[in-house]
Parts: structure tokens; C-alpha cells; sequence
């Protein structure tokens, strides 16, 4: 099969397109055809060895977390037929023409595959930080990077769950954040004044996941530390503010078709370009090095 490997750490260039022995799926398991695969900050950060901890890489590595595509051979026992089609994430990478299913469920036929690779990461992380945050119906939450794939999950269930969103964003985001159901504010400086004269009581929360350096006027808009959450300032480590990466805890069928009821009932997602299995690099660096306005997939096959 056709997969995008690394074999070093480094930048995109370390990225190669590949002719590779497919995965076969074990007693339970399935293998996926591949048909779109999400990128995520994560994929470019494990290739780049910021993820090592200093470790060499032993052996080569597919990149890609969430996959979307067809089942086309199963393990004994396995709860799939072949021919489903499905979504979640990948045990093996994502980025090659077939992977074996970590934890997925069935899409439904009216679902993507574009949505559907963009849904497991982004969602879960939404669902886990609001849980972390304890957002109740009624309460005032901040998303800083309230256009991003995690903000615009997490302003959206936020609002659908009772509770009033104000969303930092850039400025040609305001719009689109306002169409969430949330109070758009430019981010950037000054942006906690613009936070304290859109809110009309006291904030109970923030979810970070711009990881812009807003922690530090984070605490002083909520007046402690308590309630606020990060998914992308490392600062948070020194500042005694949790940091939370996900993993594998989180990675459940449950999560997945939670998310995917949340979606079903009008939740919206935004997709920004769709790359070649050939241009893995060139998605990753715009992963790294721009500004998407949208999910960023892998068209597989």
C-alpha cells in the first residue's frame, strides 16, 4: 500500500511517500480503506521529536490520528462487517491507503468523509475540557481561539448546553464566531478590556486553546486560577493552570458518537483544504505554519 512515512524526526521534508505492507487486522480488529485522514498539530509535532522526550525513533512511522473509510477486512470477532463505513481513530496512521481501527464507530451515510476525519480529535478534546471546566447551564464562558476546530466545537456544545460564550478570534473570525451563538471579541491586545465590556457579570470559566499568551490576563479576568484550562500554552506548567493533551483515556465509541450527535443536531464544522496523500508535507506545514480557517484533511483514495 501506498503511506506517508518518516523514518527521522524533523521538518516536513522527512516526510516520504512510501510502498509499504498493509496492516492485517488481528482477533478483533478491522482494517480501514482509508478515505480521508484529519491532520492535527499533534501529527506534525510527534514528527518534528518535540513529542520524544529525547528518544531516537527506532522504527518508520505513519503519521495520522483520525481516519474515515470503508472496512475492508476484519479479525475474528470483530464488531464490523466489511463494506461499513466508519470513522475515528487509527492505531496504525492514518496516512496510507489502509490502517487498522484503534476506536471507531459507523458513519452515518449522510456524513462526509471530510466531517468525519475531522470530528474524533477536535471533539473529544471540546467534550473533555468543558467537562474539566465543570460549564454549567447559565454560566459565562471564554473560549480564547473560538474559530479554531477545538473553540468552534467547544463554543458550540457550550451554547447548545445552556451556557453564554464569549469567543476571542481574529479579526476576519468575528462573524463567523457571532454565527456560533457566541460574543465575538478581537483578540490580541487590549483584549481582556473588550472581554470585561462584553460580559455582563462575572466570567465562571475559560478554555484556552489559542495557547496566544492569554494566561496570565486569563487569571486576572477570573480573579484565580481555579476554572481555567489549556490545551496549547506550555506556560501552564510554571503557572500551576492545568495543561490537558488528551490520549487514550478519551478515545471511546461513547465520545465518538456523542460528538456525532452533537453534530447531527445542527453542529457545524469548517474545513479548510483537502491534500493529496503526495502532499502530506505541504499540509502539515500549513498545519505548523498558517492559519487554516478550517479543518485540513488528507484525500486518500
Amino acid at each position: 500500500m501506498r503511506a506517508i512515512t518518516f523514518a527521522e524526526y524533523g521538518g516536513p521534508e522527512v516526510l516520504q511517500l512510501a510502498e509499504v505492507p498493509a496492516p492485517e487486522p488481528g482477533p478483533g480488529q478491522v482494517r480501514v480503506a482509508v478515505r480521508r485522514a484529519g491532520v492535527n498539530p499533534i501529527d506534525w509535532k510527534i514528527r518534528s521529536g518535540a513529542m520524544a522526550g529525547g528518544a531516537a525513533l527506532e522504527n518508520p512511522q505513519i503519521p495520522g490520528l483520525e481516519i474515515a473509510g470503508v472496512v475492508d477486512a476484519i479479525g475474528g470477532g470483530a464488531e464490523f462487517s466489511v463494506g461499513d463505513e466508519v470513522f475515528g481513530w487509527s492505531s496504525t496512521g492514518g496516512y496510507a491507503e489502509f490502517a487498522l481501527g484503534g476506536t471507531i464507530v459507523r458513519k452515518p451515510a449522510d456524513l462526509s468523509w471530510e466531517d468525519a476525519a475531522a470530528l474524533p480529535v477536535a471533539g473529544e478534546t471540546a467534550l473533555r475540557v468543558l467537562r474539566l471546566l465543570e460549564v454549567k447551564p447559565g454560566e459565562l464562558l471564554v473560549v480564547h481561539g473560538a474559530s479554531g476546530a477545538v473553540g468552534r466545537f467547544a463554543t458550540q456544545i457550550a451554547v447548545r448546553t445552556g451556557a453564554t460564550v464569549i469567543g476571542t478570534a481574529g479579526q476576519r473570525s468575528l462573524d463567523e464566531v457571532q454565527s456560533l451563538g457566541a460574543t465575538p471579541v478581537r483578540y490580541g491586545e487590549g483584549w481582556l478590556e473588550r472581554v470585561r465590556a462584553a460580559a455582563d457579570r462575572p466570567v465562571d470559566a475559560v478554555f484556552d486553546a489559542s495557547g496566544h499568551g492569554v494566561l496570565p490576563e486569563s487569571v486576572e479576568l477570573r480573579g484565580s486560577k481555579e476554572r481555567i484550562v489549556t490545551i496549547a500554552d506550555p506556560a501552564a506548567f510554571e503557572m500551576g493552570i492545568p495543561f490537558t493533551s488528551g490520549g487514550q483515556d478519551g478515545q471511546t465509541p461513547e465520545v465518538l458518537n456523542e460528538i456525532l450527535g452533537y453534530v447531527q443536531a445542527g453542529l457545524r464544522i469548517a474545513q479548510g483544504k483537502s491534500y493529496p496523500l503526495a502532499e502530506a508535507a505541504a499540509a502539515q506545514e500549513e498545519s505548523q505554519n498558517g492559519h487554516p480557517g478550517g479543518k485540513l484533511t488528507i484525500a486518500v483514495s
